[in-house]
């Protein structure tokens, strides 16, 4: 019987601390090629056992990859030339739209839902949005989804 699975963004801050050494192992196995496992888990203070338990079921999420794709959700204010600035505040950090639905505005808000590629943004995919939030009149921004 295949178990269905369910995935959470979830901040490192409220992470066990096994979860974040466990990551440290895995960042020693890949930039430190002729370590092994046994190596790295002694030098960040964990078991192999703990390592190999949770390896499959973290990673991190701002990795950067060729052609990564994120879908944004994004309440703006329904003014003239808002979403032209947005738009052009999005391609001059890299990203690459892909496409665009913007729902009619209510209550003077508009919602948008933008998907766009990400491998030339030269930041980590939570900057990005901060910068995409300081914008006038963007209310807010939600991840919704990374490829």
């Amino acid at each position: 019987m295949r178990e269905n699975k369910q995935f959470y963004i979830i901040d490192k801050e409220v992470l066990p601390e096994v979860f974040l050494k466990v990551m440290e192992v895995k960042n020693l196995l890949e930039t430190q090629k002729g370590m092994t496992v046994q190596e790295a888990t002694e030098k960040v203070g964990i078991s192999r056992s703990s390592f190999y338990k949770y390896k499959d079921s973290i990673m991190p999420f701002y990795e950067k990859g060729g052609g990564q794709t994120i879908t944004i959700l994004i309440r703006l204010k329904d003014e003239a030339g808002r979403l032209s600035e947005l738009l052009n505040y999005i391609a001059s950090l890299g990203g690459n739209i892909l496409t665009i639905n913007q729902m009619i505005p209510m209550n003077g808000v508009a919602l948008i839902n933008i998907c766009m590629e990400t491998q030339d943004v030269q930041m980590g995919i939570g900057t990005f949005m901060e910068k995409l939030q300081i914008i006038d009149g963007v209310q807010s921004i939600k991840l919704l989804a990374r490829e």
